[in-house]
């Protein structure tokens, strides 16, 4: 097991990533911010899909959800149809104009981490990846039912001392 203080360090460095998100929050065309590329992003991933879907995969109340959906239908980068199975639901794919915008953000993305990054190596980005998705990995998923912490060590101390 690592030692308090390396996991500690990672605290640290993973509050830091905050910095990242910025950067790439400013590489965002002004008619695509970061909620509408999630869900551009999440149909090309895994394909058409009905809202409710979509909320559970990005992880936000259904009216979030909805106002990202509604900003990228009215730029015509997704589509809704009727669901066969419910014709109460909307099934959401992605149209080629969303394809593009897809693309475009990919390029954008790609061109911020090679300019950023150009003073590592390929080996360097990989194993960086790699440990991402590992971490990632141990986490589990973020939108099954929250898991309670282990509690700090002062808290299970001060249940066991009985009051004066």
């Amino acid at each position: 097991m690592a030692a308090q203080s390396l996991y500690e360090e990672l605290a640290r460095q993973l509050s830091a990533i905050g910095a990242v998100k910025r950067g790439l929050a400013r590489i965002l065309p002004p008619e695509c911010p970061g909620g509408s590329a999630a869900v551009l992003t999440l149909l090309e991933r895994h394909g058409e899909m009905r809202i409710s879907r979509l909320a559970e995969l990005l992880a936000v109340d259904m009216s979030v959800t909805s106002r990202h959906v509604a900003h990228v239908a009215q730029r015509g980068w997704i589509e809704r149809s009727a669901d066969p199975a419910d014709k109460r639901s909307r099934i959401l794919r992605l149209t080629p104009a969303g394809q593009a915008m897809i693309d475009e953000l990919g390029l954008r993305t790609t061109e911020m981490f090679a300019h950023t990054l150009r003073d590592w190596s390929d080996d360097e980005v990989g194993q960086l990846n790699t440990m991402l998705a590992r971490l990632r990995d141990s986490f589990g998923d973020c939108r099954a039912p929250h898991v309670r912490a282990p509690e700090a060590p002062e808290a299970r101390a001060s249940e066991t001392r009985t009051p004066a």
